[in-house]
């Protein structure tokens, strides 16, 4: 695609989904001077994969979530006007880019949310350090982001790697399981990730018996299977997503390889990528999750809501787009302005309390802190209603999902 038929692309999706509400507010809820909103709007941006192997986990879902979280935000501040603009990255840096710069300077938007993709994500955050723009980032697992890279306006709502890796592998390797061989996607994503547990597997005592990295997109894994099979490690860990993660658990059982007394570990695993691969593909395996649709009465609520305009159950990137979306506008309203310093302060300063994450607060590095679970895939036979696919093995307290603020390398963090 050329620079004008993606701009092409990039407008006819932002025209589409483009989304304004309004209407008048009551003097007890108004902010200071609604006004003083630039281009008399707040202005979001939804950026992710909306065509290729990671669009179920976050796409068009992420625009239903963010409409839902305008929908709440109505009820609060009806005389704010909020547009919604979205577009399809196609999980290309150099295209990711383009579109949010368009959008930072020319098209006037406030906040971007979601990216899905960590070499898109770390595009964006050059420019969003740039222009002083805020963005929430949902699916995006390199540490980078708020590690070296960090900005004071990159806020990581949903997971980074470290997250979703210490957690599994001081568990497994306590476990005896100490020897891990790892699956990866070739891109910022699976390198971070397996560099992640190998610092993971040092500090629990364990080993890596090798690692190896596919394209993004490839269907035929028998070379990378065959090689961890040959490698006779304990684990062989999956350190990709979507359509990858399914196509490898499908040719996983295909080949018998579980049979064989190697565990399996998704290392990324997303709601949609167990429906997509069956319970009988993925029952046993064990991931973690910064949320769960099932967990209580509030998340079902949004679920249904959900459900109601997209057809399935919401993911946790989803799910973290609408809880993103929502505390921005709730706090660009209170403030009653959309200027970044001002806006970024009370979201700072202001717990997050939604379905999403309970009392969480932003920290030093932009690291949005919650708690996270340990899901198992259940067994078919235990399936009681749709999309209830999980068992909640337990809770992984907020104090102990994420690297201290001490090993932080994020420049913004007070060094002691």
């Amino acid at each position: 695609m050329d620079h004008h038929d993606s701009r092409r692309a990039t407008t006819r999706a932002a025209t589409g989904l483009a989304l304004v509400l309004s209407a008048v507010l009551s003097a007890v809820t108004a902010p200071p001077a609604a006004a003083e909103m630039s281009d008399g709007a707040l202005k979001i941006g939804i950026i992710n994969d909306q065509s290729g192997p990671l669009s179920d986990l976050a796409g068009l879902g992420s625009v239903v979530a963010a409409e839902l979280a305008i929908e709440d935000f109505a009820k609060l501040y009806p005389d704010v006007k909020v547009e919604l603009l979205a577009a399809d990255h196609q999980n290309k840096a150099d295209i990711g880019a383009q579109i949010v710069r368009r959008w930072f300077d020319v098209d006037g938007v406030d906040m971007v949310a979601d990216a899905s993709n960590s070499a898109v994500a770390l595009a964006v955050q050059a420019l969003a350090r740039e222009a002083n723009k805020i963005v929430g980032y949902a699916a995006v697992g390199t540490t980078e982001i708020n590690g070296a890279q960090c900005a004071p306006t990159g806020l990581s709502w949903l997971h980074d790697n470290y997250n979703l890796v210490s957690g599994p592998v001081r568990e497994l390797v306590g476990e005896g399981l100490d020897d891990w061989f790892f699956i990866a996607a070739d891109y910022a994503f699976g390198h971070n990730m397996v560099a992640e547990s190998d610092a993971a597997l040092a500090k629990a005592g364990g080993t890596k018996a090798g690692a190896i990295f596919h394209p993004l997109g490839v269907s035929d894994y028998a070379a990378f299977l065959l090689q961890a099979q040959a490698s006779g490690a304990d684990v062989v860990a999956f350190a990709n997503a979507g359509e990858q993660l399914v196509t490898a658990m499908k040719q996983w059982n295909e080949f018998g390889m579980g049979a064989a007394g190697q565990t399996a570990v998704a290392e990324l695993m997303f709601l949609t990528d167990v429906h997509s691969m069956g319970l009988e593909t993925a029952q046993g395996l064990t991931t973690v999750t910064a949320w769960y649709w099932d967990l209580d009465d509030e998340t079902r609520a949004f679920a249904e809501r959900f459900a109601a305009k997209h057809g399935r159950a919401p993911t946790a990137p989803q799910a973290s787009v609408y809880s993103s979306v929502l505390h921005y506008l709730t706090s660009a309203a209170a403030v009653g302005t959309d200027d970044t310093d001002t806006v970024l302060a009370k979201m700072i300063e202001t717990p997050v309390n939604d379905m999403f994450a309970r009392n969480a607060k932003i920290r030093a590095d932009g690291k949005l802190v919650h708690d996270f679970y340990l899901v198992r895939a259940k067994k078919p036979a235990d399936l009681e209603k749709p999309w209830a696919y999980y068992d909640v093995v337990k809770t992984i307290p907020a104090a102990e999902a994420y690297l201290p603020l001490s090993e932080s390398l994020c420049p913004l963090v007070p060094k002691s």
